[in-house]
């Protein structure tokens, strides 16, 4: 009969091979195991097969979504540009206003399949986040002026407090991620409004934090807010598709860091992204 130390170095192993991934069936024959082993045996066969199974899945979603990309790129681009030049006609003020909804619905769906072409490569690891130890000024100043027409359009002051903060980040994804968020900011601020931006190291994180004096965000919905699609109650009636808190969220985690909010309904939001140092 196995010795306790045995069947203990033995699950020991078993469990070690399923979280390196290296688990094999064929490594083990079940004629020699005892009970205790073979129900481990069992259920770490059953979590093999629903990871390959979990994985062929985000594959063919993923091929899916990069399918309906290409497909949907020419129409769009055609759509757009026979809007463009209708728009360039005399026409009356109905016809005008269909034409800017034509317009404005179609880059609604571009913004909508370009955002489910990221995730689904983030997701299944297609892109990989290249992170490298710099400063956070020059990634937050392009962010910042990506945003700063729609913000001056609404008359909305964006204050970047700028000090030395350092993180260790992708650039680009990083800034695609602050944009979403100060996107959402102008976008759910009423004009004359401030959009504050500042940062703070910690031992293990440096933060970035963007404060807004916008219509806040219920309580019992924050923690719904960077799921897919998820629109909030009192945004609805807006534009949007409910997806850029979502990529904002798995750009930061794929970094090993992560994005808390603090707000009040009527009282504005905090987004803070904490970033590895």
């Amino acid at each position: 009969m196995i010795s306790q130390r045995k069947l203990l170095e033995r699950l020991d192993k078993m469990l070690e091979d399923g979280i390196n991934g290296t688990f094999e069936e064929t490594n083990y024959d079940e004629s020699e195991l005892s009970r205790l082993e073979t129900k481990w045996y069992r259920y770490l066969t059953s979590s093999k097969l629903a990871y390959q199974k979990t994985k062929e899945e985000q594959k063919r979603i993923q091929e899916m979504v990069s399918d309906v990309s290409h497909q949907t790129k020419t129409p769009l681009s055609n759509i757009l540009l026979y809007t463009e030049l209708l728009s360039e006609q005399n026409l009356d003020d109905t016809s005008r206003k269909l034409v800017d909804e034509i317009r404005l619905q179609s880059e609604k769906l571009e913004f909508l399949i370009q955002s489910l072409v990221k995730t689904s490569r983030l997701e299944s690891g297609t892109i990989q986040l290249v992170q490298i130890q710099k400063d956070l000024g020059d990634m937050l100043e392009a962010a910042i002026g990506q945003i700063r027409p729609k913000a001056v359009e609404k008359k909305i002051s964006v204050i970047y407090e700028k000090e030395e903060c350092i993180a260790r980040y992708d650039p680009k994804w990083t800034q695609e991620a602050v944009f979403n968020l100060l996107d959402n900011a102008v976008k759910y601020s009423g004009e004359g409004t401030e959009i504050r931006i500042c940062t703070k190291e910690f031992e293990m994180f440096s933060c970035i934090s963007i404060s807004d004096q916008g219509i806040g965000i219920p309580e019992e919905e924050q923690p719904l807010i960077f799921g897919r699609f998820y629109r909030g109650s009192e945004v609805r009636e807006q534009s949007g598709v409910g997806i850029g808190l979502y990529l904002t969220r798995t750009i930061i985690e794929g970094q090993g860091g992560y994005v808390n909010v603090r707000s009040e309904k009527g009282k504005g939001a905090t987004f803070e992204v904490f970033l590895p140092r």
